[in-house]
């Protein structure tokens, strides 16, 4: 295949160390994509988590040291760095303009077995998935679902389009045989570029887990939008909870902005947005009812 040919000397098996008396133990391992000239990879925040040193191995057989650059527990997102490898680095596309049905595939490098590659279809787009990390759950937005199907080694491999560009970072997180990807768009962009220039994302946090969703004809009379956000869940304790959201609203507007998927409440809550208050319209029962949230700043990246 074509663009597995293309996506593989762009990814690397990773694994993450740290240090003892009796020298180096492992802490994680997955895959990462490189996606720049200099060395710069991009993986998932939770094959990072822990530790701040590593090493990676291309499909060339090339190997390099790693250092931690910074991580997003928010997003799954994290970017390391090596020495300038001999490969050229990835392309980025724009996961905006994937489709519902649309063929993609999936390429880790789990484990050292270079291109470990399933294609498949996109299934599902702007979704909020709940996961734990440790004792802690937590919310990554906007992620893309296929059914190409991953392991735990290819966390942090590529999801590519049929023309070989990079539009997610494959995630297994939420368990072995989900094919989910934290998509590359404007968003996601604006992340990698926080983590490159201060090796964090000050991130404001709700505690939402969502999924898009289609309003019936009357809705879209009553309220002059087509899409909402239906609330799946209201993390416990949340400023989404402190606000009144329930299970089962649908988001229309956050900030008087419409809210169509993950991506467009996501783009609302950068820095500037904690501890200020987000008013929030839902559709609840049929009805309109407006909330203030007051977003928290999310304490814990990595």
């Amino acid at each position: 295949m074509r663009v597995a040919e293309t996506v593989t000397p762009h990814v690397a098996a990773i694994e993450m160390t740290g240090n003892r008396r009796n020298g180096r133990f492992r802490v994680g391992a997955g895959s990462a994509v490189l996606f720049t000239g200099d060395g710069y990879l991009l993986t998932n925040s939770h094959v990072v988590a822990g530790t701040r040193q590593g090493n990676a191995v291309f499909a060339d057989g090339s190997r390099t040291e790693l250092e931690l650059v910074g991580a997003d527990a928010l997003s799954d997102l994290a970017v390391v760095r090596g020495r300038a490898p001999k490969v050229p680095p990835a392309e980025f596309g724009d996961a905006e303009t994937l489709r519902v049905g649309q063929l993609v595939v999936a390429v880790g490098n789990p484990l050292g077995l270079a291109g470990s590659v399933t294609a498949g279809v996109v299934s599902g787009l702007g979704r909020a998935i709940p996961v734990w990390a440790g004792s802690n759950r937590r919310v990554i937005e906007d992620v893309i679902q296929t059914d190409a199907a991953l392991n735990a080694g290819s966390s942090g491999g590529a999801l590519a389009d049929t023309h070989g560009r990079i539009v997610g970072i494959n995630t297994a997180v939420a368990g072995a045989g989900l094919g989910l990807a934290v998509p590359i768009n404007t968003t996601t962009r604006r992340i990698i570029a926080a983590l490159l220039a201060d090796g964090r994302v000050r991130r404001a946090y709700l505690g939402v887990v969502s999924t898009p969703i289609r309003l019936n004809a009357s809705a879209v009379v009553r309220t002059g939008q087509r899409d909402g956000l239906r609330v799946v869940e209201v993390l416990a304790g949340s400023p989404a909870d402190r606000a009144g959201l329930l299970a089962g609203d649908i988001i229309l507007t956050a900030g008087s902005r419409p809210v169509s998927n993950a991506e467009s409440l996501q783009k609302l809550l950068f820095a500037d947005a904690i501890g200020q208050p987000l008013r929030i319209a839902v559709l609840r029962d049929g009805k309109e009812t407006d909330l203030v949230a007051v977003p928290e700043e999310m304490a814990t990246n990595g």
